[in-house]
């Protein structure tokens, strides 16, 4: 049968049909906001390349912890960006870093109501700005594993709800979950940058949290935009060594890597939906050129749609503004 026995309009008749007939429905717990946390200011500091987005001095994360909840968000990812930095990224697993004092903190002001997430990876406190250990120009993967394992270890001492490593080292998942368990933090999950891609995206984050490599580029370490069965294989590879949830990253490029990692994979998929991502759409809509709300609503559900079961997102701040139709 065809028209006009069948007509599709039919259904779309009300917004109360087109309600209830809905087959993506967005909510805020399924939301994951990034947060930058910087050590030494008094008072934020804005990122230029990401409008509406800040560094926080330590004394704001419990009220950003605090702000993200009352907006329905159940999880914060933290990242930090130390008042010194050296080329041993000593600053990412000092028992008194300023991420493990972000963590503390917003468990005693938060409790469990809100999933702290600690992004595991160098770059931010490494003055060459790479993500690992360099030697002749290189980084260095054997050696850096000891040291993304420690920086995993100190989190999970403060307390961290998650650990996600970041640094696309080979063995990275192994090495953290090896370490967790003995130090008996066992029940520590690992959310996995599986499918980091070696992505322009990535630009206002670099801003953000001062990681711009000093030298050279990514591209050995992350992946190569244009392969799909070798993010399979990486997956794979890190359920193998102890992960239990996968990210793809960037989102929006990579809809169909999200949608194999679903097909494939029986554990919970993240997609972060990254810096450049977000600050396309802000600067789009301070020009007046889109509708920012529906832009938003759009990305987001094609991202579900795809097949994340969590959003890493800029926007999810400000969740219950935009995510009722």
């Amino acid at each position: 049968m065809s028209f006009p026995t069948i007509r599709m309009r039919r259904l779309r008749k009300t917004q109360a049909l087109r309600d209830m007939l809905n087959q993506i429905t967005l909510n805020p717990a399924h939301l994951i906001y990034p947060i930058f946390v910087e050590e030494g200011i008094k008072k934020p500091v804005p990122i230029a390349s990401m409008p509406g987005i800040s560094r926080l001095p330590l004394s704001m994360v419990a009220n950003e912890g605090n702000a993200a909840l009352a907006q329905g968000i159940k999880g914060v990812l933290l990242f930090g960006i130390p008042a010194k930095k050296d080329e041993e990224g000593t600053a990412a697993y000092a028992p008194n870093g300023i991420v493990q004092q972000a963590i503390r903190t917003l468990k005693n002001t938060c409790g469990d109501e809100l999933v702290v997430i600690g992004d595991v990876c160098l770059c931010e406190y490494m003055s060459h700005g790479h993500c690992g250990i360099i030697q002749n120009g290189e980084v260095q993967n054997d050696a850096t594993l000891e040291l993304l394992a420690k920086t995993a270890v100190s989190y999970a001492e403060a307390g961290i709800d998650i650990v996600a490593p970041s640094a696309m080292m080979d063995g990275q998942i192994f090495a953290i979950r090896e370490a967790l368990d003995e130090t008996e933090h066992e029940n520590t999950p690992i959310m996995a940058y599986s499918a980091k891609y070696a992505s322009g995206f990535y630009g206002p984050f670099r801003d953000a949290a001062d990681s711009t490599p000093k030298f050279g580029n990514r591209h050995s370490y992350q992946m190569n935009p244009s392969n799909h069965k070798e993010a399979l294989h990486e997956m794979e590879l890190d359920i193998v060594e102890g992960a239990d949830m996968l990210m793809v990253k960037p989102a929006l490029a990579y809809l169909d890597i999200i949608t194999a990692a679903k097909a494939n994979f029986n554990v919970p998929i993240v997609a972060y939906n990254v810096s450049g991502e977000y600050s396309m759409v802000k600067a789009a809509a301070q020009n007046n050129w889109i509708d920012e709300k529906s832009i938003i609503r759009e990305i987001l559900t094609s991202i579900k749609r795809a097949g994340a079961d969590l959003i890493i997102t800029y926007h999810a701040k400000d969740a219950k503004t935009w995510l009722p139709p």
